[in-house]
């Protein structure tokens, strides 16, 4: 019994070496496989493109960690470079029918370009362009916050931007603008129970959503908490601009209160960046839902 156990305890260890020998040729075989043999063609392209695929390579093909550094410090340096004269370029049309300034506030441009410098998304290349022109032409326009605050900002979050302007009013002065989502009349005696007491414009029908509002509001560009006028007395004239076209309001009945989403300060800035485009079919919307409470006169078509 002895001699029979020996030879089981021996068996048993031939077992174990076999298996940790297959376990460790394993690894070999894994080590020895250089990185790029599986990596796919597009992620290597992006990460040569940005100075960081020294890791993809086989040990015996690998620059040294001093000369990727290095390498990869010069093409990013290179990209901001390339990023930076691509919207000075954009810029060039923008300002050729206007006068630049002489006192052109050096901190402001040298903020803007190291804000600027990474940005690579052409439609955002655009608006920085326009930050840029309107900042030349007219100086102060443009805040360093609202630098800060655009810099955050993905083309989603300016896709957003964009439409929420298209469905904004604004002030003769431009200075205040507004989504107008209501209107209702004071409540009393007589129209207490009226159904059409209160008028709802609904801005999801026309692509801006709550959660839209949220994101707009997390990007510090309107408040989201609603917000309404004081009491309008009747025959009071409101005027506004809908996307470059005057939008007059006469109340038709007494105690009447606007509500709306108000664009932040910051909001007001970079609305500038967006050009006249309204959604006519908003439009109409808009002034059917408000015609309850006002006559409407409007130059828009």
């Amino acid at each position: 019994m002895s001699r029979d156990k020996s030879i089981l305890v021996q068996n048993e260890d031939d077992n174990q070496t076999d298996d940790s020998t297959r376990v460790i040729d394993t690894c070999k075989t894994t080590q020895q496989s250089p990185p790029e043999s599986s990596t796919s063609p597009q992620f290597f392209k992006l990460a040569k493109k940005l100075g960081i695929d020294g890791a993809l390579f086989a040990e015996n093909k690998k620059a040294l960690l001093e000369d990727r550094t290095l390498k990869r410090a010069r093409l990013t340096e290179l990209h901001k470079q390339k990023n930076i004269e691509t919207i000075i370029l954009k810029a060039l049309p923008y300002c050729s029918n206007f006068e630049i300034g002489p006192n052109i506030d050096l901190d402001w441009f040298n903020r803007y370009i190291a804000l600027s410098e990474e940005v690579s998304n052409p439609t955002m290349q655009d608006l920085w362009a326009k930050i840029l022109a309107g900042e030349l032409t007219k100086s102060g326009s443009f805040s360093y916050k609202a630098l800060k605050i655009f810099r955050d900002m993905g083309i989603h979050d300016a896709k957003l931007l964009a439409k929420a302007c298209s469905l904004a009013v604004k002030d003769p002065n431009h200075k205040n603008i507004r989504l107008i989502t209501g209107a209702y009349q004071k409540p009393g005696l007589l129209n207490f129970l009226a159904k059409q007491r209160l008028q709802f414009c609904n801005l999801s029908q026309y692509g801006l959503n709550h959660a839209d509002l949220l994101a707009l509001s997390e990007n510090h560009l309107i408040y989201i908490q609603e917000s309404e006028s004081s009491l309008i007395n009747k025959g009071e004239t409101l005027q506004f601009m809908y996307n470059g076209s005057s939008m007059r309001l006469t109340a038709i009945k007494a105690d009447v209160s606007l509500q709306f989403y108000k664009f932040t300060p910051l909001g007001s800035e970079l609305a500038q960046l967006i050009g006249d485009k309204g959604n006519d079919d908003f439009f109409e919307h808009l002034k059917n839902k408000l015609s309850y409470y006002f006559l409407i006169n409007s130059d828009r078509n």
